[in-house]
């Protein structure tokens, strides 16, 4: 009979190091400090899920609540608080967004202006809280920028091009004359940033305002972080090579794509396959697909051994099912190049163990083949979510070098 307390315990120990261990690149550096967050995260998921199989929240409503308390628990350590930086909550063309005004200058000087938008697979995030906020008053501090950051509207509540809406409009609000006069801002250096989701948003919105004739001011340049950009392959070498590395499994990053797009979630299996770009599809034409070609378009280092998954007839109507799926909004990386030539000097942080470490790099190669500066901070230790890790209790090395290298790069060439 004593055996059994010890029996229980050692499968109990068993099955918490099942649960809690996962694989990682050797390259990333302190691993269990990611696998511990990544624990966190999944749990959070699955109780979420729970609470709405039993009826009660919706589930990411769920995780929105749990994520509050962790930010809420971040912003009491103290990190990032800059005492000169003034903040206010207001809106911008009826969106809300936060405005972090660094210490007034000399009279007649003009500052530095950045429109932030942040990630969270358009589900989830606020800039108001946790890491976001403390970069972003790090950076209105550090580089005398008025930094505006945008509460764009989420799923479950909108899908695109809700979000999408919003940004635009706040940015051609933030563009405006009477706003740069107002809060002194040079027009001829303001940028436009963004990380994941968010930089998916930064990107579309950079392309919309470079085309726009009606915009007298326009951004100088566009700061992109691990962007997601497109949804047609699944299957590039980094989504493959990544694809159970935390925080950003290839899996839920197609559930955040078919939620943003307003689609059946039980697509999932067949987005995975890319059976919903195959060569049934016409309207996905051969130049369209040229686009997004990684073959040709990432460096040897990145394709390595694997080959494209190019289905020859898979599902039907998927185009007239996601209506979004084509949309250059929704998915940056399939605009033409009139577009892209237009688009202001850009710089794009990717990293080597993200599944959108491939969109990223493919559309660094796109703007440059269409002429336009880019620099491309690749970090090899780097996983996606890193850049917003660098306050207490989830810090990491990479990302405080993340932050670094993109407060640098803004400082030199905004």
């Amino acid at each position: 009979m004593r055996l059994l307390p010890a029996v229980a315990t050692a499968s109990l120990t068993v099955a918490v190091a099942y649960y809690l261990y996962i694989p990682l690149p050797d390259a990333i550096r302190e691993p269990w400090k990611l696998i511990m967050m990544d624990a966190g995260f999944r749990t959070m998921m699955h109780l979420a899920s729970l609470k709405a199989w039993l009826g009660f929240d919706h589930y990411i409503t769920s995780i929105r609540q749990s994520m509050d308390g962790f930010d809420g628990m971040v912003g009491e350590s103290g990190g990032g608080v800059m005492p000169g930086v003034k903040v206010s909550d207001i809106t911008f063309a009826g969106v809300p967004v936060r405005v972090y005004e660094p210490p007034a200058g000399g009279e007649g000087h003009l500052r530095r202006g950045l429109m932030f938008i942040h990630g969270g697979g358009w589900a989830l995030g606020t800039t108001k809280k946790g890491s976001y906020d403390a970069i972003n008053r790090m950076l209105s501090d550090e580089l005398n920028t008025v930094v505006v950051s945008v509460e764009y509207r989420l799923f479950p509540e909108v899908h695109f091009p809700v979000p999408y809406l919003d940004c635009l409009a706040a940015a051609k609000h933030f563009l405006s004359p009477e706003v740069q006069a107002r809060y002194a801002i040079d027009p001829e250096r303001v940028a436009v940033a963004g990380d994941s989701a968010g930089g998916n948003l930064a990107a579309a919105v950079a392309q919309e305002i470079s085309t726009d004739e009606t915009m007298s001011v326009k951004f100088s340049v566009q700061a992109l972080i691990y962007p997601v950009l497109q949804a047609l392959d699944f299957n590039t070498p980094s989504y493959l090579q990544n694809q159970n590395v935390p925080v950003l499994y290839r899996l839920l990053m197609v559930h955040f794509w078919l939620q943003y797009l307003g689609a059946d979630l039980s697509l999932q299996s067949q987005w995975l396959a890319n059976n919903h770009s195959s060569l049934h599809h016409t309207s996905i034409t051969p130049e369209l697909r040229a686009r997004l070609d990684w073959t040709a378009l990432l460096p040897p280092k990145h394709k390595q051994n694997y080959r494209p998954v190019i289905v020859k007839k898979g599902s039907q109507g998927t185009g007239k099912e996601v209506p979004g799926l084509l949309d250059v909004r929704a998915s940056p990386l399939l605009a033409g190049p009139e577009v892209l030539v237009k688009c202001p000097r850009a710089y794009i942080l990717t990293c080597e163990y993200d599944v959108l470490r491939d969109d990223g790099l493919m559309y660094a190669r796109r703007l440059q083949d269409a002429g336009v500066s880019v620099t491309n901070d690749h970090y090899e230790d780097g996983f996606h979510g890193c850049f917003s890790l660098i306050t207490w209790p989830m810090e990491f090395d990479v990302g405080k070098r993340a932050l670094r290298g993109y407060l640098t790069w803004l400082q030199n060439n905004l």
